[in-house]
């Protein structure tokens, strides 16, 4: 009788979608949102579950979750962003093996993207990875894949580039770290990093938080709490652009946001909208002006201009002469002064060894040692709870702020720290992070026009002149010896001029011309290059060339594959398109050691990633260099650069203006004898080696 009655239910029982927990389901399973309760399914140790999360009043995401802690804990989900509704949702299984998240009306809000029939089967491992097999048991996919906001020990982050489109090539392809059973987190990168109690039967996770922060979390077994073993920021004034622009991040008494005196929160809700000020920014006359002190803030970044050995009255001046100077941040003991563009970044602290002074008009009434705190009180959810899936605007904002500006902090501090390293390790500079820091800063930077002009001697020294501008000699107070280029009939508005500097200020390439920094003030608009000891190639190859100043085969090819790695920097590698529009010899500097430096892409054109052409109100470049495409108006794009180079290829080859007419020992020649020259060129060449 029992057997009769097992084998009547046995039906019943595998027809359940998923109403108890189990480690594997097969094709055809479900579990609808009104079941959240019950688990889609579970480890087989019990450590983690998986099915649906309430997230907020009537939403969901379908998340993996610690089981073994006080509250759940999620490590994973499917819908962070796209939360399904906790009516008529169900995530299932179907019989083309494909793992799918459905709203209330049908809509597909998330799927595994497989397909391999019936056999399919989805299970949770013990280390809380969620995948999908076939019938084979190959892996078709996989949660440890695609991370959320946690990676668990032995997940692997990785990024993969691939080809970009429209002819992008591969670079630093192959990146990856892992959070290991011990509690060592190693990346390729050169992070590496051990939670405070390392050692094997721990379990961890290491998430980034709502905050912005990245934190490794152990979990003490006996209340199911976690612990914080190890964060990247340990005081969240660090992390940079925490209180939105002009906002002030205080460490102490606690931490909170305020704004500077003259200055109101933007969104008496939203932290990441900053302060705005309460009086209208102009270039009015600098007597209207009158400065408040912040003891022992200061604001990261932006710098105008800074100065060493100066009275705090020479560097109140400064800031008065320059109309866009919003603020200074002044050091009495060495006399270090920084004027400010924007206040971004903005901290006080008992530790810092210096005061920063608000640049506002005479006429507003306020205390001079007044700071108007809005709003101090900041919530900060250091884990995994349901205001860091943004069920508000408010909480929305707040994530996807804090994540950015982490991120860009952390790069920022990495940088400043290894080149920190770098530069004490090979120069004795001292051990202070401020001085590394101002030592990064000056590598790319905005100058003031009457710093340039005194460099120049008032301009005196012309080296050279071209199509936009001249070019002059200068010394900067470091020493540095610099071109200066004095920019004509410039077309671009005061956002197109400073947002190209933003993008150029970041080029460095050892066959590119170093651009040091700019000048922008009303109609002086300057570029301020890095000074190349020898001549352009033009003066090598062109004319009567002496014989030590004959260039040989070796040093042609080298300069040759210079300027072609250069340009593949500029098409390739940067963060946008650069496209130099005016490629020729005299565009090409040759250090002492024949090493090609190309120059004047200091107002090249920029384009997206995603554009693969742009189009121009006039014609760039030089007769005899530029590609058909101009004369033609067609599409511009990388391709008229690489017309460019050839022209130059061949007059580096044959030392002759192909734009001129190509003549070999004084007589002219046809295009097809000027190749089987050259070709019989090559022959012999190689014949030598």
């Amino acid at each position: 009788m029992d057997t009769f009655l097992f084998l009547a239910i046995l039906p019943l029982l595998t027809a359940l979608p998923c109403s108890y927990a189990q480690s594997m389901l097969s094709t055809g399973s479900s579990l609808s949102v009104e079941e959240h309760r019950q688990t889609f399914l579970t480890s087989p140790n019990d450590d983690f579950s998986c099915g649906f999360y309430e997230v907020g009043e009537n939403a969901f995401s379908f998340s993996i979750w610690f089981t073994t802690t006080m509250e759940k804990t999620v490590v994973w989900s499917a819908n962070p962003r796209s939360l399904v509704n906790g009516h008529g949702s169900m995530v299932s299984l179907n019989h083309n093996g494909n793992l799918v998240l459905t709203d209330v009306n049908g809509t597909v809000t998330w799927e595994s993207k497989t397909s391999s029939g019936e056999g399919t089967v989805v299970s949770l491992l013990d280390t809380g990875n969620l995948i999908i097999k076939d019938y084979t048991g190959a892996n078709l996919w996989e949660s440890f894949s695609s991370p959320t906001d946690t990676l668990l020990p032995l997940q692997t982050l990785k990024k993969d580039y691939t080809v970009f489109q429209n002819g992008r090539t591969s670079y630093n392809s192959s990146r990856i770290a892992v959070l290991d059973t011990e509690g060592f987190f190693l990346s390729s990168d050169g992070l590496n990093v051990k939670a405070s109690d390392w050692g094997n039967g721990v379990k961890r996770r290491l998430t980034i938080g709502s905050d912005g922060n990245l934190r490794m979390y152990s979990l003490n077994v006996s209340n199911g709490s976690w612990i914080v073993s190890w964060q990247a920021i340990a005081k969240l004034c660090d992390v940079h652009g925490l209180c939105g622009q002009n906002g002030i991040c205080e460490f102490l008494p606690s931490f909170r946001c305020s704004c500077p005196p003259g200055y109101e929160m933007t969104d008496p809700e939203n932290w990441n909208r900053g302060c705005k000020p309460q009086f209208s920014k102009g270039c009015s006359k600098a007597e209207e002006f009158d400065f408040i002190k912040l003891p022992q803030t200061n604001f990261y970044g932006f710098d105008l201009t800074n100065n060493v050995s100066v009275s705090l009255e020479e560097c109140k001046k400064t800031c008065l002469d320059i109309c866009s100077c919003s603020a200074l941040t002044y050091k009495a003991g060495s006399g270090l002064c920084y004027t400010k563009a924007v206040l971004f970044n903005g901290y006080s602290s008992t530790n810092f060894p210096g005061d920063n002074y608000i640049k506002l008009p005479k006429n507003m009434s306020i205390s001079r040692q007044s700071r108007i705190t809005c709003n101090p009180d900041i919530r900060v959810v250091v884990q995994g709870s349901a205001s860091m899936y943004g069920m508000n605007d408010v909480n929305k904002s707040y994530t996807i702020y804090y994540v950015f500006a982490a991120i860009l902090g952390a790069l920022v501090l990495l940088f400043i720290g290894t080149s920190w390293s770098f530069l004490y390790s090979k120069q004795n500079i001292p051990k202070s992070m401020e001085e590394g820091y101002r030592t990064v800063m000056s590598q790319f930077r905005m100058f003031i026009y009457r710093e340039l002009r005194e460099a120049t001697g008032k301009f005196k020294e012309e080296i050279g002149r071209g199509g936009s501008g001249i070019v002059y000699r200068g010394v900067l107070e470091d020493k540095r010896v610099v071109a200066v280029k004095k920019l004509t009939s410039v077309s671009h508005s005061e956002e197109e001029f400073w947002a190209e500097m933003n993008i150029i200020g970041r080029i460095n390439h050892m066959n590119l011309v170093r651009v040091w920094g700019f000048c922008s003030e009303g109609q002086h608009k300057l570029l301020v290059y890095e000074y190349v000891e020898s001549e352009s190639l033009d003066k090598f190859i062109f004319g009567n060339v002496s014989a030590e100043r004959l260039l040989a085969w070796s040093q042609r090819f080298k300069i040759a594959l210079g300027t072609a790695r250069g340009l593949a920097y500029l098409h390739h590698e940067c963060l946008e398109w650069v496209i130099h529009c005016d490629i020729k010899p005299e565009n090409i500097l040759l250090t002492r050691d024949f090493e090609a430096k190309i120059a004047d892409f200091g107002l090249a054109k920029l384009s997206k990633r995603d554009s693969s052409s742009f189009n121009l109100t006039h014609m760039r470049g030089t007769m005899g260099y530029m590609a058909p495409e101009w004369a033609l108006n067609l599409p511009i794009d990388a391709k008229v650069d690489v017309y460019s180079y050839g022209v130059v290829l061949l007059e580096i080859v044959t030392g002759n203006r192909i734009s001129s007419g190509i003549t070999v020992d004084g007589k002219e020649v046809e295009f097809d004898s000027l190749c089987m020259q050259l070709k019989n060129c090559w022959r012999v060449e190689m014949s030598r080696l």
